[in-house]
C-alpha cells in the first residue's frame, strides 16, 4: 500500500532495444538526471477505483501512529463514499513494515473487524499496487520530470480520477492467482506472476 514516488520513470529497456549489426557502433544514451521532487504516498483501492490517497510530507516518517491515523481516516472515508465495502468486509493486504505490524494498528483493524491477509516476505508479486495500480500511473507520468511538488501532486490526482472513471483497476482480482501460485511454491519468489 505505501510506495515512494518520484517525478520521473528512466527509459525502458524495451524502449531502447534496437536491431543493430555486428560492426555497427553502440547506440550513445544520455543519462537523465533524478528528480530532486519526490514524493511519498499511501494508496487505498480496489477494483472499483481509488478510495483514498495520503501525501506524505516531506521528511516525515510513517510510523505506526500515522498508519493508525491513515486507517482511522479511510474508515471514515468508507462511510462517507463506500459503505458497501464496509457492510461486506474489508480486506487488507499491507507488507511486513513494523508499521503495519504495530500492537495498536492491529488492535485497530480488530476492532474493526477488518481482516488482514498474511504477506508472505520476500513477495513482490503479492502486491496489488506493483502489478495493477503503480503501472497505469506512470503511464501519462513516465519521462515528465515535475519542477514542484505541486506539480506532481496535480498529475498524481488527474491519472487517480482517470483510473477511477474508467473502472481500470480490475488486475487485483489477479490476486487470487498470485496468491494461490505463491501458496503452491510453499512462499518462494514467483517470477513473472
Amino acid at each position: 500500500m505505501t510506495k515512494p514516488g518520484s517525478g520521473i520513470e528512466p527509459e525502458l529497456k524495451s524502449q531502447s532495444s534496437e536491431w543493430r549489426g555486428k560492426s555497427s557502433p553502440k547506440p550513445k544514451k544520455f543519462k537523465r538526471t533524478q528528480s530532486n521532487v519526490k514524493q511519498m504516498m499511501i494508496f487505498a483501492y480496489d477494483c472499483k477505483g481509488v478510495i483514498m490517497t495520503d501525501r506524505v510530507l516531506g521528511g516525515t516518517t510513517v510510523t505506526a501512529a500515522y498508519y493508525h491515523q491513515f486507517l482511522q481516516n479511510l474508515r471514515w472515508k468508507m462511510h462517507a463514499n463506500r459503505p458497501d465495502l464496509l457492510e461486506n468486509g474489508v480486506l487488507i493486504l499491507h507488507d511486513n513494515t513494523w508499521p503495519h505490524l504495530d500492537k495498536d494498528v492491529r488492535e485497530l483493524l480488530d476492532r474493526y473487524s477488518w481482516d488482514v491477509l498474511p504477506h508472505p516476505p520476500y513477495s513482490p508479486n503479492m502486491s496489488p499496487p506493483d502489478f495493477d495500480l503503480f503501472p497505469k500511473l506512470k503511464i501519462n507520468m513516465r519521462g515528465v520530470h515535475f519542477s514542484t511538488l505541486e506539480d506532481l501532486s496535480a498529475s498524481v490526482t488527474g491519472c487517480v480520477r482517470q483510473l477511477n472513471c474508467s473502472a481500470d483497476l480490475m488486475g487485483i482480482m489477479d490476486l487470487q492467482k498470485c496468491w494461490d501460485a505463491v501458496i503452491r511454491q510453499k512462499r518462494d519468489y514467483n517470477e513473472g506472476l
